[in-house]
């Protein structure tokens, strides 16, 4: 079985992680690519990433497509250990080249110049982590992949 399908297809606790995942990566890739929630859209996007966040080209554009179908493939149980994995490797950039300077705590209070800390990012790495480790789990694609061969 490959890495891909691997999963134990009665573990009910990857289903929680992938559908907390998607719930709050999803919106922000959908804002990037499509401009959806009041996002800026995909021309929008790779804009404020190049110029405004100084993101070679290829990066901005990995971003939009990990935070977009990262979740996608993550809520389907889809590649769930590549799809972790991408999502990892996009926000970890977030956090060292943006998040690290903030502190530990978001910002509750909206103070102004004061971004957000680190504590969402630590919930969500972990949660990320647990797909990694056990894959998609149940009603997932990679369990169903997995018991057809």
């Amino acid at each position: 079985m490959s890495l891909v399908q691997r999963t134990n297809a009665q573990n009910w606790v990857p289903v929680f992680a992938r559908v907390a995942i998607f719930l709050a990566i999803f919106p922000h890739g959908a804002q990037k690519l499509l401009g959806w929630f009041g996002g800026p859209g995909y021309s929008g996007a790779m804009g404020s990433l190049t110029s405004g966040a100084g993101l070679p080209a290829i990066i901005a554009f990995l971003v939009i497509i990990f935070e977009f179908f990262g979740p996608l493939f993550l809520l389907l149980g889809l590649f769930t250990r590549i799809a972790a994995a991408a999502v990892i490797v996009n926000f970890l950039g977030v956090v060292l080249t943006v998040i690290i300077h903030n502190g530990y705590f978001m910002n509750w209070s909206s103070q102004a110049g004061k971004g957000e800390g680190l504590e969402y990012f630590i919930l969500l790495f972990a949660l990320l982590i647990i797909l990694c480790i056990t894959g998609g789990g149940k009603a997932s694609i990679d369990a169903a992949l997995g018991r057809k061969k």
